[in-house]
């Protein structure tokens, strides 16, 4: 973070805040980079609650429920770098376009979120330049600092098990963006040994006027790309974290050669 950046990010988090972004293991040597958009409920303490009950933070609206535990798992088994937001997606969602109503939202799941109503310009940049650059340098810096080593970038999501009074059948969902092979290779290991149920490119397909970190960091640098979504109640515990977090690193080491193999060209950029 330069010194503008640090001292914009300033005007917003505290001395007792926590920084904006967190890395872990950026020397991994997988070729799957992971980033978890959603990782945290935080609020920044000068921003209180945003004017919302506590307990409305530790919802799915506040953030991806288990999203960041399978993360951190799924980057020790594969030895592989991991980028997680510091903030809660109310706060700004770092996986929105800037431009997006809900980039930073005034209601989410019908509830309303009295600390993001009628923000000025000045108010909103503070945001943007606290939590949402900071984020997005760092995958940059990082997949710069890789620009000649194999990579993937997976993105790790959860999703609230009922929708609109509707049970969502999918356990887990693997979404593409353009190219969609890195994503087909995924959903084929994961089914050779499913006993569960699997989305393709389900409950969310990546968009572009919706989704910004994939779009943002694969489309220049044409890197294999696939986002994850896995749905919450199977990783609320301990173990079922764990054991979604297993899984996927068996389906990517069953595939590892195939993708080398698949986008070698695309590795060489």
């Amino acid at each position: 973070m330069d010194s503008k950046t640090a001292a914009e990010a300033a005007t917003l988090l505290g001395l007792d805040d926590p920084p904006p972004v967190e890395t872990i293991n950026t020397d991994g040597r997988s070729s799957a980079v992971l980033v978890c958009d959603h990782a945290s409920n935080r609020v920044p303490e000068r921003l209180g609650s945003l004017g919302l009950d506590q307990r409305v933070l530790t919802e799915h609206i506040g953030w991806d429920w288990g999203a960041a535990d399978v993360a951190r798992r799924l980057s020790a088994h594969l030895d592989a770098p991991l980028v997680l937001s510091g903030y809660s997606r109310l706060v700004i969602d770092c996986n929105r376009p800037l431009d997006h109503a809900e980039s930073i939202t005034e209601r989410s799941a019908g509830v309303s979120i009295p600390g993001n109503l009628t923000l000025s310009p000045p108010e909103r940049s503070i945001r943007i330049d606290a939590l949402f650059h900071p984020y997005h340098d760092t995958i940059v810096e990082l997949l710069n600092r890789r620009s000649q080593r194999p990579t993937l970038l997976i993105s790790i999501h959860s999703f609230s098990p009922i929708l609109n009074g509707q049970l969502r059948p999918w356990h887990i969902g693997i979404s593409h963006w353009r190219d969609p092979r890195l994503a087909a290779l995924l959903l084929g290991a994961l089914r050779r040994t499913a006993d569960y149920t699997i989305g393709d490119n389900k409950p969310y397909p990546i968009e572009n006027n919706i989704d910004y970190t994939i779009p943002r960091h694969s489309e220049g640098r044409e890197l294999p790309s696939v986002m994850i979504e896995i749905r919450q109640d199977g990783i609320l515990t301990e173990s079922g974290a764990a054991a979604w977090a297993a899984r996927l690193a068996q389906a990517h080491r069953q595939v590892e050669s195939e993708i080398l193999r698949l986008f070698g060209s695309s590795f060489e950029t």
